[in-house]
């Protein structure tokens, strides 16, 4: 049984579990899991399966990326965790409270919801599978092959997180494009009618993200009832980097109180 990578910052306290999105990793997250640890908790800044520098797998779908989690609680015996999840992880997450309920104390759930969105990655998708490693030696190089399909600067920074040196003298993705690439339509699968928890939870939205609707709340209380939401002011999808103190504040406030 492959293990997932983690991060683990903090020697002590209840362990919080962080979930990053799509062609994301947890080091994302590591600036927010150092001012958790300091109130108290151990933060796990989890690389989901063909991210960071967790394992490599065909397999990529919602059931299989929450079950990785329970292997991972497993591993680390871990019990009652409290679990944070941006956009895709916020889907993993939800699929591990409604399937494995004994596993989660209470969980976040940052700028996604419960439904199915359209596919919406294909430009970057086709962008990173581009890159020619064998061709593009420098992270300048890199950046100039992937702005011919991705134009916006601060989004390719993010996905030139994922270079690094596979050997002294050659680039690569930390990430399996191969799969990935192929996997948009399973990434924006929504839960089934049946899937439901009733742990306690917080939907967190970006005040100018279209990922969560005001008509969303519906389906999120069908499948969360006791689920809270809020918003996070001048921030879009990336929310917990565009306002960072609102949300660690709202985050942090939440956490104390479940």
């Amino acid at each position: 049984m492959s293990i997932l990578h983690s991060n683990i910052i903090g020697d002590y306290g209840k362990d919080l579990l962080i979930l990053h999105g799509f062609l994301g990793m947890g080091d994302n997250w590591k600036s927010h899991a150092k001012q958790w640890a300091s109130l108290g908790y151990r933060v796990h800044l989890i690389d989901q399966r063909n991210h960071g520098r967790s394992f490599w797998s065909s397999d990529f779908t919602y059931p299989i990326l929450a079950k990785d989690i329970v292997d991972y609680c497993s591993h680390h015996q871990l019990e009652k965790v409290r679990v944070l999840g941006h956009s895709m992880g916020g889907k993993t997450v939800m699929h591990l409270a409604c399937s494995y309920p004994n596993y989660i104390h209470s969980f976040i759930v940052a700028d996604i919801a419960p439904k199915k969105y359209s596919p919406h990655h294909q430009q970057i998708l086709n962008g990173l599978g581009h890159l020619d490693f064998s061709q593009i030696g420098t992270r300048n190089e890199a950046d100039k092959a992937l702005s011919e399909y991705v134009k916006d600067l601060g989004t390719r920074l993010f996905l030139l997180k994922n270079l690094h040196w596979e050997s002294k003298e050659k680039l690569g993705l930390r990430l399996n494009i191969d799969v990935l690439k192929n996997v948009n339509e399973s990434i924006g699968e929504g839960l089934q009618p049946n899937d439901i928890s009733i742990h306690s939870c917080l939907f967190v939205k970006g005040e100018n993200s279209d990922y969560i609707l005001e008509n969303d709340t519906p389906i999120i209380k069908h499948h969360f009832p006791n689920a809270e939401q809020i918003s996070v002011p001048n921030a879009g999808h990336w929310l917990h980097a565009e306002n960072p103190t609102f949300f660690f504040e709202v985050v942090t406030s939440w956490l104390q109180k479940h």
